[in-house]
């Protein structure tokens, strides 16, 4: 059976939650690998909204298992509050449908803190994080100072575990004038959450070759996207995580000879939120129509996004870096009626043109975009669920694309609601 990886091809927010959902029902294992809670998909199924953050999209199909992968960051209190969420909204999660991998790092409540600080005292230089702690729970990770899931099991052996995070992060706040933490308060804490969490605790790795082993299909769920990449985004404006579908097999435990088919998720027009390049970005009467349509708003954060045009550039370089095999198309609806539509097929830099986005900051501060004006088309897209239901002039635009990009559309959504999608191909049959 094909195992699918699902990936977003710009800076996320292209819809993965719906596509995710709407593969599910072939799936059954919905795996999370990298991210954290800074992470939102909102799913709307038969007009009731579900939003998560940690939690696997398929985690709302009755019968499915969920896994939160090993290179996930979770905070804990994030997780019970979600969990108790969706038990409001008729979902109940028990471990029979969601399993943690028992390495995972957890995120502390010093790591939201210290992102906070970092991000009032740059000024002008912020990255624009969501001030989860994400970032500072990655470098307590790769500095072998983290507090995992498993630690949770021994409260013993947690209090010397704890000092050396903690004598690092008040050492970082003693620098930055900022009252110390408190290592009492805080093992106090993890040991009132550790009930809630540990009974989800899984030896992950071993259960994922044990499905593919029995030929259960899988579903690699990434978060945010491909353009916040720590390696190949648009640093130092990224995630502190890979957003590659590389990362699937590391952040879960699988190896790479079991990721059969790679899905990137790409919106038809393109949106970011936060700081950073965006060579495409309208910040005039055509992003703020965009982002009104579209509904631009962080599930997570609330924050409005930047909106543009479709950046053809930027989602070709994703899919060469991440491997993609075909995309998901999203939010076509949002162009209808547009009378002309705007591509970007190149970047002019310095004055000569190049086809790639460069990796200095510097560089993509300057890029200007290159456009081709398409016509747009007076139908509506809008719940079309065959290529007959689409305008002559939007099926122009989507096979357009497909050519600008180098790759062919697998998928096609028409709406948030999840029937309303044309399928091409389907990944699992691979």
């Amino acid at each position: 059976m094909a195992n699918v990886v699902v990936v977003g091809s710009q800076w996320g927010d292209e819809g993965k939650g719906k596509i995710v959902d709407w593969l599910s029902e072939r799936a059954d294992v919905v795996v999370r690998f990298q991210g954290g809670h800074n992470a939102g998909h909102t799913l709307v199924i038969d007009g009731k909204v579900y939003k998560l953050s940690l939690l696997p999209s398929g985690v709302v199909r009755p019968g499915k298992l969920a896994v939160i992968g090993n290179g996930v960051v979770i905070d804990p209190w994030a997780l019970a509050a979600e969990i108790e969420n969706l038990a409001k909204l008729g979902v109940s999660i028990t471990p029979d449908n969601l399993r943690i991998a028992e390495n995972a790092t957890l995120i502390l409540p010093l790591h939201g803190e210290l992102d906070a600080i970092r991000e009032a005292a740059a000024g002008k230089g912020r990255i624009g994080t969501t001030k989860r702690g994400i970032g500072p729970a990655y470098e307590d990770k790769v500095g072998r100072r983290a507090i995992r899931v498993m630690d949770l099991q021994n409260l013993k052996s947690l209090p010397d575990k704890l000092a050396r995070a903690v004598s690092h992060h008040n050492a970082l706040r003693r620098g930055l004038g900022e009252p110390e933490v408190d290592g009492d308060r805080l093992f106090a804490d993890l040991s009132e959450i550790a009930p809630k969490i540990l009974p989800y605790m899984d030896v992950c790795w071993q259960l994922l070759d044990e499905k593919r082993r029995a030929g259960k299909r899988i579903l690699f769920e990434g978060a945010q996207g491909m353009m916040l990449d720590i390696d190949h985004g648009t640093y130092p404006f990224v995630t502190s995580s890979n957003t590659v579908a590389a990362q699937a097999a590391t952040g879960s435990g699988i190896g790479p000879q079991a990721l059969n088919y790679v899905l990137g998720i790409t919106k038809a027009y393109t949106t970011r939120v936060g700081q950073g390049p965006f060579p495409s970005e309208e910040d005039n009467e055509v992003g703020q129509l965009l982002g009104e349509r579209g509904h631009e708003f962080g599930t997570v954060t609330g924050r409005q996004r930047r909106c543009g045009w479709f950046d053809a550039v930027l989602v070709r370089q994703a899919i060469k870096t991440s491997g993609i095999d075909g995309i998901a198309l999203t939010k076509l609806d949002i162009l209808d009626g547009f009378d002309e539509i705007k591509v970007c097929v190149g970047y002019r830099l310095d004055g000569d043109e190049i086809d790639h986005l460069p990796s200095a900051q510097g560089a993509q501060a300057r890029i200007e975009p290159i456009y081709e004006t398409l016509e747009g088309w007076d139908g509506e897209t809008v719940e079309a669920r065959t290529w007959a239901d689409l305008p002559a002039q939007a099926v122009k635009y989507v096979r357009h694309i497909e050519e600008l990009i180098e790759c062919p559309v697998a998928l096609l959504s028409t709406s948030p609601e999840r029937d309303d999608t044309i399928l091409v191909h389907d990944p699992f049959s691979d």
